[in-house]
């Protein structure tokens, strides 16, 4: 998968300080009490994976601009996570200590992955071949046809095993039997 002398996602720095902050997500959303177990505890997981699928994601695209894509949204991501750590000290979850790390930790994640995308920007990998306009895929073209007779018969033989409305004046109870 990977060309000669290129290295992997797993070694870029903003990925391996996200996968410090995932790490410390998890741990922190296993000590959260039970009621927040789908609240809190599972944004913070989801948002913190977020962080690292995106990073992956956008290096294995071609394109620049489709990397940049998920690149940003690895930003957001990153932001939604320390989001989370603000509400979960605000609730007395988090020690201020605890802030301050995630804090420090959050920033430099941040400006690594910041570097990360002006090189990639500055790089403009497959520019020359596709251009400078975002990549899309073409959307397949879905035809359908509609016989309405048969939607017509099966409805009608559905119709039998209907139980009307029994709010309805002239309502009845139909049986299969």
């Amino acid at each position: 998968m990977k060309a000669a002398g290129e290295t992997g996602f797993e070694t870029l720095t903003c990925y391996q300080l996200s996968l410090k902050l995932f790490e410390a997500a998890y741990r922190l959303a296993a000590r959260l009490p039970d009621y927040e177990r789908y609240n809190l505890a599972d944004q913070l997981r989801r948002a913190a994976l977020s962080v690292l699928l995106n990073i992956d994601e956008g290096y294995g695209r071609y394109h620049y601009l489709d990397k940049l894509r998920f690149f940003y949204i690895a930003r957001g991501s990153l932001l939604e996570s320390h989001s989370a750590l603000i509400a979960a000290h605000a609730a007395k979850y988090v020690s201020d200590e605890e802030l301050s790390w995630w804090r420090a930790r959050c920033s430099e994640a941040e400006k690594a992955l910041n570097g990360y995308i002006n090189f990639v920007r500055r790089q403009q990998q497959g520019g020359a071949e596709y251009g400078h306009q975002g990549v899309n895929e073409s959307s397949p073209s879905y035809e359908t046809t509609l016989d309405t007779e048969a939607l017509l018969s099966a409805q009608s033989a559905e119709s039998r095993y209907l139980i009307p409305d029994s709010r309805s004046p002239d309502s009845h109870q139909e049986s299969p039997n």
